[in-house]
């Protein structure tokens, strides 16, 4: 579930952040949609055309061709990071909203606009996949799987030199490692997030049945 796959230690913050979204989330039944600003997430990073070596969009699509059904969609195309200028229906449909909402467990009284603002989806192996930014989660980049040091890690070990953990804010979102400061110096600890077949956090991105 969104609200509780958050793994320990780097991402302890995060998981407090989701609290605060759910109360947040009440407040916004109690309140209206106005007392929410959720911002809406920016685009993923990667090419909207990028297509793994050895597959290619289908044949049957033909430019300028527009699909509103964004399971056809998906379909058709196969693979790709964000929906193009060949999907012409709602930005983020509301099917792909209600099952995102399904699929991550979220309460039943959240605020369908919440996840209409703040969620991304694409395509991958023909199905639609959805993510919900909640508590800054990193919907729209790919995972980082470098072990080598940045220099803020180096920074923040040198001043905490026995840190039991990196903050997210100091590695970036994206790592999927647990990194900690011993004797001055950042080390990466166990693998904490899953990468799917195109890069991305897998354990964010839930696959959306058509309903």
């Amino acid at each position: 579930m969104i609200f509780d796959i958050v793994p320990e230690g780097i991402f302890i913050e995060m998981k407090q952040n989701n609290k605060l979204l759910i109360a947040l989330l009440s407040g916004c039944l109690m309140f209206g949609m106005a007392a929410c600003n959720f911002a809406t997430p920016a685009s993923p990073v990667t090419s909207p055309s990028s297509i793994p070596p050895g597959q290619t969009v289908s044949a049957n699509i033909s430019s300028p061709a527009q699909f509103e059904d964004p399971f056809a969609y998906c379909t058709a195309v196969v693979n790709i990071d964000t929906p193009d200028t060949r999907y012409g229906g709602q930005k983020m449909p509301e099917a792909v909203v209600k099952g995102l909402m399904k699929a991550s467990g979220a309460p039943s009284d959240a605020p369908i606009e919440v996840f209409t603002q703040g969620s991304l989806w694409r395509c991958m192996d023909s199905k639609v996949y959805a993510c919900f930014v909640g508590a800054n989660l990193p919907c729209d980049a790919k995972a980082d799987t470098s072990q080598a040091s940045t220099s803020e890690e180096i920074d923040y070990c040198h001043s905490n030199p026995n840190a039991d953990f990196i903050p997210a804010a100091v590695t970036g979102h994206e790592t999927i490692y647990a990194w900690s400061c011993q004797s001055g110096k950042p080390v990466t600890g166990k693998q904490v997030w899953q990468v799917d077949e195109r890069g991305f956090i897998a354990d964010i991105w839930y696959a959306i049945d058509r309903p």
